[in-house]
């Protein structure tokens, strides 16, 4: 039972890390975001208004990934234990 533990421990502390890091980078978008959108355009060539777009993507692929990778196992382990 020791490793099912381990196993729930390590899908909730990663759940944790990637929640933080989604709410971190949203945080950034959207106080600094004309500095952002300034230093990507210039890197990419990519105008403001697609870089908005971009951006939209971004968190929500990275939201569903931490939902399907993260969370969903966390809670069958749970849910199992």
């Amino acid at each position: 039972m020791n490793n099912m533990e381990q196993l729930i421990g390590f899908f909730g502390w990663m759940s944790v890390v990637n929640i933080g890091l989604l709410l971190l980078i949203s945080l950034i978008l959207v106080v600094m975001k004309e500095t952002v959108s300034v230093i990507h355009g210039k890197m990419f060539s990519v105008n403001e208004g697609e870089l908005k777009i971009i951006y939209f993507k971004y968190l929500a692929n990275y939201k569903l990934l931490i939902f399907v990778f993260n969370l969903v196992p966390y809670i069958a382990l749970k849910i199992l234990a």
